[in-house]
């Protein structure tokens, strides 16, 4: 199953209709060609009253192929940070949003060295060590009329340094702060659905949460 989040919407790919298929989904689709796809794509992407939708496909992979294909693709890297005790991680305000460190992977650059980059420049801070692969987001947006797929590729790291992160203000972000688990709660009202997969993928599990779509 692959989740792909159009703002605050969710479309998802399954091959495993009966067993995903929330009970109140807003559109669905069985997948046969590209341009009933594109189709789709297009009518969920303009009506904002439908806040979920299906595609399945007995392939998931092909699936995701082509819905890769009625896109830009972006690839992205980022990092949930925690400090060395895994009592508080980094998070910051972007855009009025709380977010976590991330951004694109240039040219000839892994996803480890680009999410490793991406948190060292957001947040003005070195000494950061991956500890394992998180989990891979998928969300939508256009730029100059364009659709864009973006792949943010997340890893946990730790945070060994002595200095306190700052932020990269050209990359609109406001602010950069740690957050312990019992202050998370007030953060996640004004966040991205993609971020809140990330903190649920978390070796550490920072809050209790519906694991059905909303």
């Amino acid at each position: 199953m692959y989740k792909i989040f159009f703002k605050d919407r969710v479309t998802v790919l399954t091959d495993r209709i009966s067993e995903d298929l929330s009970s109140h989904f807003g559109s669905i689709l069985k997948y046969a060609n590209k341009g009933e796809l594109a189709q789709f794509i297009d009518n969920f992407d303009k009506d904002e009253n439908i806040k979920s939708a299906f595609v399945y496909h007995h392939n998931l992979r092909e699936l995701m192929q082509q819905f890769r294909s009625c896109f830009k693709n972006l690839p992205a890297a980022g990092g949930l940070v925690w400090n060395e005790q895994k009592t508080a991680f980094i998070g910051m305000k972007r855009l009025g949003y709380f977010d976590l460190p991330k951004g694109k992977v240039e040219k000839h650059e892994t996803h480890e060295d680009a999410a490793i980059r991406e948190v060292e420049e957001e947040c003005n801070i070195q000494d950061l060590t991956i500890l394992s692969k998180a989990i891979i987001t998928y969300h939508t947006y256009k730029l100059k009329g364009e659709n864009i797929l973006k792949e943010t590729h997340w890893y946990e790291m730790i945070y060994r340094g002595s200095a306190i992160p700052q932020p990269q203000t050209e990359e609109n972000i406001e602010s950069v702060f740690w957050v312990r688990p019992d202050e998370l709660a007030a953060l996640l009202k004004t966040t991205y659905p993609s971020i809140i997969e990330v903190l649920k993928s978390s070796s550490v599990r920072l809050f209790d949460f519906d694991d059905d779509i909303s």
